[in-house]
């Protein structure tokens, strides 16, 4: 990961279950079976700059897996 997640994620939406996923394959076999879910939000953000900046993150999540893979899809504000 080349940024930190500071705080809480908010304003956390589902944009795909299970088999509508389209890396669900890789998931399951490189953390294993669960209900997967990617899911999206806003959080603040430290870049590895040490810029802190406001960006819309996705992630995928299973339970008993928890958050993996979180990205930055955009910045909203610097």
């Amino acid at each position: 990961m080349d940024f930190e997640v500071i705080g809480e994620i908010t304003n956390v939406e589902t944009i795909a279950v299970g088999g509508s996923i389209r890396e669900i394959a890789r998931l399951r076999k490189v953390y294993g079976a669960g209900r997967w879910r990617k899911l999206k939000g806003i959080a603040m953000v430290r870049l590895f700059d040490g810029t802190i900046c406001e960006a819309e993150v996705h992630w995928y999540e299973a339970h008993g897996v928890g958050k993996k893979e979180i990205k930055i899809k955009r910045i909203l504000w610097k």
